[in-house]
């Protein structure tokens, strides 16, 4: 991920750019004094992925700076201020504040909310392109289904039991195969040999879920996951 910093103070470009260096992640580009260099800077270069950027600088804040963008990249604040929070996460574009004096643990957590945000891009992205269909191939034809009437799909051998509304579909495939082509904000694999659509779920005890009129098993390294995408209460 390609990095600019921005910060009229030396030393504390120098931290952040040492934290960088020892990221695997992050690849510094360059790094600015002014807000208005950096401007400029980016208006002949759009291929930045992320910007630290102070808040408080001489003339033109970070704020400022912010709202001059068009299609900002992800946005790190740094400053000296732990007041301006609330403000600075009104910009969609900003994924962390971190206060002066920065650690390195820190920063490291920032690099955590990062990547879960490209994840949760991604996903978005990648449903988006999926189709509301997928065609299975039963007894040499090619039939389709709707995506949304799967309720749940179970591996058996070389074959996988896909079980709709209307009725079920055994094909040869493999879960990971058709896991690829489901939306993952509908669809989630419980356990090696199940997928469930997460709203048919009915009821979870210990470690199963009720999906429809089938008990299925949900491994303990699923759990805590398939919790996440639940509206719990």
């Amino acid at each position: 991920m390609d990095c600019i910093i921005i910060d009229d103070d030396a030393t504390a470009r120098l931290i952040i750019k040492k934290f960088c260096l020892k990221s695997d992640q992050i690849n510094v580009i360059e790094e600015f004094s002014s807000a208005i260099d950096a401007i400029k800077y980016l208006n002949t270069n759009n291929n930045i992925d992320l910007i630290y950027l102070d808040i408080h600088m001489p003339t033109f804040s970070g704020f400022d700076f912010i709202k001059t963008l068009n299609n900002p990249p992800k946005i790190i604040l740094t400053t000296s201020d732990k007041n301006l929070a609330l403000e600075a996460f009104e910009y969609k574009s900003v994924v962390d504040y971190l206060v002066k004096p920065i650690t390195f643990e820190r920063y490291n957590k920032s690099l955590e909310k990062l990547d879960s945000l490209s994840n949760k891009e991604n996903d978005v992205i990648d449903d988006k392109n999926k189709s509301e269909y997928i065609y299975v191939n039963v007894d040499r034809r090619l039939v389709k289904v709707n995506i949304a009437s799967i309720y749940l799909i179970e591996a058996k051998g070389d074959y996988i039991n896909i079980k709709t509304n209307e009725k079920n579909y055994i094909v040869h495939s493999t879960l990971k195969k058709i896991l690829d082509k489901l939306p993952s904000n509908m669809f989630f694999k419980v356990h090696r040999s199940f997928i469930i659509n997460v709203s048919e779920i009915i009821d979870i005890e210990d470690n199963s879920v009720l999906v429809r009129k089938d008990v299925v098993p949900v491994s303990r390294s699923n759990k805590s996951e398939l919790m996440k995408k639940l509206n719990l209460l």
